[in-house]
C-alpha cells in the first residue's frame, strides 16, 4: 500500500476508569466500523457492541460513514442521566 493509498485517522474514547487514543494508517475508502475494528477499542475499554453513537471531530455520523485523512473518531457512550433532568435536579436543590 503506497502512501496515497492510506489514511491517517484517530480513535478516542473516554470514560472515567480509561482514556484511549490510538492513531491507525488504514487504507483509503475505510469507514468508521473499520477504524473501530482495527484499534480494537471494543475488547481493550469493554464496550458493549451495540447503542454506541460516534462523530468525527465531534460532528455526530454512522458507523458506514467514509473517512479522511486526519479525522479523529470519537465513541461516545449512552449519558447515564439526561441533562434537562440533571440541571432540574440542581435548581431544586438551591432552593
Amino acid at each position: 500500500m503506497s502512501a496515497d493509498d492510506s489514511i491517517r485517522v484517530e480513535v478516542a474514547y473516554v470514560d472515567a476508569r480509561k482514556q484511549f487514543l490510538r492513531e491507525l494508517n488504514l487504507p483509503a475508502g475505510s469507514t468508521v466500523a473499520d477504524a473501530i475494528s482495527a484499534c480494537d477499542v471494543v475488547r481493550e475499554c469493554g464496550l458493549p457492541l451495540g447503542g454506541l453513537d460516534f462523530g468525527i471531530w465531534s460532528k455526530p455520523t454512522t458507523i458506514d460513514s467514509v473517512l479522511t485523512d486526519g479525522d479523529r473518531v470519537e465513541i461516545y457512550r449512552p449519558l447515564q442521566v439526561d441533562p434537562k433532568q440533571a440541571r432540574r435536579a440542581r435548581v431544586k436543590r438551591k432552593t
